[in-house]
């Protein structure tokens, strides 16, 4: 393999246990709820614990990845995230794998800014969208593996067995990082800037390029309805279509990870080709891609309780095409920012739309899914609200909270058609200067050859 398809293939294998040790407890999540006697707010808000210090620490380490070897922070993030998992298998109460969470978010915060900034050097500009969907191919596989692998062997072992499984690929990742050879930034560039950039500081340079902020948005957005269904897709499948655990890590595997394969291929795709005619096309595909899932999420819902397959396809093909959007959007972000600002990009994008969107996704919907369960249950006549009495409406409860979801996707395409709209500018912008930093040492070297 040549390196830099080494590389790639080992930024795809770090990726992916990022998203396998992340969704493992969307896997195992009712097992420990049952287990613990919990509600669906403190469920969400496992989710929640990784994306709190995750976003926090992921300015800080976009930084870094600005300056410092991100072959290096990988393989320590991906070591200590993997090491973390395996240790929230010895959690004893709800308390203590909430804390441990919090540690494997500040593992994973080292992944995204410094292996989107490296596939930025890695590959040229008319290749970068589907570089990085190979990169984010990691993201369904994944949670695809999550789910198959988690669900198993919890069904088999219970919750903890699956924890402790996760930490061994995740080590041996670690040690292939160390190998991946690492190229000078900013070399593949049409006018290769390398490590300058525009003078002022690196956040107040990055938050003035207005298509940015329309893509943070689009991020917390995004964010929120990826991790609601992280969380509770498998629950929703084993509750309001009666699956059993190993069923729905199995139908889970398929409609919240598999299913963005295609999305991901096709959309990065797409987006590198109609780049090549307009200077919006990736922006353009990510719009389209959202208007159609939102939709198909809607329908899924509405599927009667016990129609698996109707839901599945529905959901499966809604997701499938909301995974484009990752393609799309990671490689706009190369194309409006230099090289030398890629990570500090990615970190600021990343702290908002944890902050914002993956932080509220699993808590906001759960609070409204016992929300929902308790309206339910005091409709039927029950007034004493328990764990036990409020279990029989804990689907119904479910499934009305669900539908916030394509509410927020609808919103999502109209931001995402708002990015389209600036983009254009901003990167010819990033050009413009681009060019001008190169030409400036000719001209030097011109006058100083006449004088």
């Amino acid at each position: 393999m040549s390196g830099a398809h080494y590389a790639l293939g080992v930024l795809f294998a770090i990726n992916l246990m990022n998203f396998f040790d992340r969704n493992i407890l969307g896997a195992v999540g009712e097992q420990i709820r049952r287990e613990w006697g919990l509600g669906d707010t403190a469920l969400g808000a496992l989710g929640t614990a990784f994306t709190l210090l995750y976003a926090f620490v992921g300015v800080p380490f976009g930084r870094l990845a600005d300056r410092a070897s991100r072959k290096h922070i990988l393989a320590a993030g991906v070591f200590v995230w993997s090491l973390l998992t395996a240790a929230s298998g010895l959690a004893r109460s709800f308390w203590e794998l909430f804390v441990v969470r919090l540690g494997v978010g500040v593992g994973e915060a080292s992944c995204a800014p410094a292996a989107v900034s490296l596939i930025g050097d890695l590959y040229k500009t008319r290749h970068r969208a589907r570089a990085t969907s190979v990169f984010m191919l990691g993201l369904p596989v994944g949670i695809g593996l999550s789910f198959l692998v988690g669900g198993f062997v919890a069904q088999h072992w219970g919750w903890r067995a699956a924890l402790f499984l996760a930490a061994v690929p995740g080590t041996l990742v670690a040690l292939a990082a160390l190998f991946v050879h690492e190229p000078e930034r900013g070399v593949v560039e049409e006018h290769a800037v390398g490590n300058r950039r525009r003078p002022g500081s690196p956040y107040k340079l990055v938050l003035s390029i207005p298509t940015l902020w329309w893509i943070i948005l689009s991020g917390a957005l995004h964010n929120f309805n990826m991790y609601a269904l992280a969380a509770f897709v498998a629950p929703f499948l084993i509750r309001y279509h009666g699956a059993s655990l190993a069923q729905a890590g199995l139908i889970s595997m398929v409609v919240y990870g598999l299913s963005g394969i295609a999305g991901l291929l096709v959309g990065g795709i797409a987006a590198d080709a109609l780049y090549e005619r307009r200077r919006n096309g990736r922006l353009v595909v990510a719009t389209v891609a959202i208007a159609i899932c939102a939709p198909l999420t809607y329908f899924s819902l509405t599927r009667a309780a016990g129609d698996v397959l109707g839901f599945s396809v529905l959901m499966g093909t809604g997701i499938g095409v909301m995974y484009a959007y990752y393609a799309t959007v990671y490689s706009t972000i190369q194309d409006i920012v230099e090289p030398s600002l890629r990570g500090t990009a990615m970190s600021l994008y990343f702290c908002a739309m944890y902050l914002a969107g993956a932080s509220l996704g699993p808590l906001g919907t759960g609070a409204l899914s016992d929300y929902c369960t308790a309206s339910a249950a005091t409709a039927a006549g029950v007034l004493d609200h328990t764990a036990q009495t409020l279990e029989p409406f804990r689907a119904a409860g479910l499934h009305s909270a669900m539908y916030v979801i394509p509410a927020l996707e609808v919103l999502l395409a109209v931001v995402l058609f708002a990015a389209s709209r600036t983009v254009t500018r901003d990167v010819e912008a990033l050009r413009s200067w681009s060019a001008e930093r190169r030409s400036a040492p000719r001209a030097a070297q011109t006058a100083h050859a006449a004088e």
